[in-house]
């Protein structure tokens, strides 16, 4: 087969459709598990960057849906002190803080959540992308009827 520069021009175009039907679901049990690796390894999933077809406007991409949640560990003690978590309110000095460590003893998976939120790309896609993070405190045959394929092995 010769190729000419008409052939070579051509870009490969997956349809939306066809990336809605083919999206992915990941499973990962997060006990003993490092919270930053993690978080970076969802990151990604959501994101899709391990598709061939990788599209920066387009949100077709997979479902990871975390067990024990609660279960990973944090490697460095120190960033249990020094990692601080802002929310404001848009009312003057009412910006409130909290640290690592109060939560993880509050909501620990929504130390995870922050992470994963935080590694994705700040544009309009992060909220839907979000969504389709599922957190599970315990194991749970929920979501099994989409049988999702094991993050590790």
């Amino acid at each position: 087969m010769e190729f000419t520069k008409k052939d070579l021009n051509k870009t490969l175009w997956v349809k939306r459709e066809n990336q809605e039907k083919n999206r992915k679901r990941y499973k990962v049990d997060a006990t003993w598990l490092t919270l930053w690796r993690l978080a970076v390894d969802i990151a990604n999933k959501l994101a899709g960057k391990d598709k061939a077809y990788l599209s920066d406007f387009w949100d077709a991409w997979s479902y990871v849906i975390v067990e024990n949640a609660w279960k990973f560990v944090v490697k460095w003690n120190n960033k249990l002190k020094q990692k601080k978590y802002y929310s404001y309110s848009w009312y003057k000095g009412n910006v409130k803080s909290i640290t690592l460590d109060e939560l993880i003893k509050k909501d620990p998976s929504k130390a995870l959540w922050f992470a994963v939120r935080g590694m994705l790309a700040k544009n309009k896609l992060r909220d839907p992308r979000m969504k389709r993070l599922k957190l599970v405190v315990d194991t749970t045959t929920k979501y099994d009827n989409f049988k999702p394929v094991n993050l590790y092995k």
